[in-house]
């Protein structure tokens, strides 16, 4: 049996050394006249995760295994101080080098649709990869869907963020590696899954080729007018079946490391 990598792990080609151990988490500070913290953010942070969850249930997502996964992950956790006030609405938020943390019906959607994979649907959703791992919100839901998942990240400020932010929830099943989501991560494929959070004109062929038998691939590409939608790829004895869905908007698809 070929041997599973160990962890923390790097990408072949990511260049210099493994990502240095994250800096202890910094407290806030608090001002004389801070301003109390927001309803939604903490202890509070339940009752309104329940509502966010009720309008996706509203909006058509059926799955009760991904809308328990979304009212179980603290989305507030994830989002600067600045922006705890919308942690809990509909949209999607900056959070920094020019990328965002996806809107939590995005992410509802897209986990419904790898819950959809053939694979899934017989023994349950085994490993997944993502490509862009962001702040890490979108891997600690699936880590609550996923037997395994690896997370590949190429921005190394977002990588060592999404360390920070998911050291808390100590998920075991939940491996995050700094390197360029473009190639994959052929040692831990074949996947059950894979979806990205970045769209470019086509699905680099590294992502099929380590997508498993009866596995879906979810991710947004661009067409030629610079729209944006979502693709789903099932991986068949046939070949490869592909459908398109809604308009969505993701970051550029990249490549490399920075």
């Amino acid at each position: 049996m070929q041997r599973r990598p160990g962890f923390p792990a790097r990408l072949d080609g990511a260049g210099g050394a493994a990502s240095k151990p994250a800096p202890a988490p910094v407290r806030p500070t608090v001002r004389p006249n801070a301003p109390a913290a927001p309803h939604g953010v903490g202890l509070d942070s339940a009752a309104v995760r329940a509502r966010m969850v009720q309008k996706l249930a509203a909006g058509g997502i059926a799955s009760p295994l991904v809308l328990q996964a979304l009212s179980s992950v603290e989305r507030h956790r994830f989002v600067d101080s600045a922006l705890v006030n919308q942690a809990y609405e509909d949209t999607s938020l900056p959070i920094g080098l020019a990328q965002t943390i996806s809107k939590p019906s995005v992410v509802a959607r897209m986990c419904e649709l790898l819950l959809g994979a053939e694979c899934a649907r017989t023994g349950g959703l085994g490993r997944v990869l993502e490509i862009g791992t962001g702040c890490g919100y979108q891997a600690a839901v699936l880590g609550r869907l996923a037997r395994e998942v690896y997370s590949i990240e190429r921005l190394r400020g977002l990588h060592e963020k999404a360390r920070d932010n998911l050291r808390h929830l100590r998920l075991a099943n939940v491996h995050l590696l700094f390197g360029d989501g473009m190639q994959g991560y052929a040692k831990g494929a074949p996947y059950a899954a894979i979806i990205a959070a970045a769209g470019g004109e086509a699905v680099p062929q590294a992502w099929c080729d380590q997508l498993a038998l009866g596995g879906r691939l979810v991710a947004p590409m661009a067409l030629a007018g610079g729209q944006q939608v979502l693709l789903v790829i099932d991986k068949t004895a046939h070949g490869l079946k592909q459908s398109v869905l809604e308009p969505v908007h993701f970051v550029p698809l990249k490549s490399g490391i920075a």
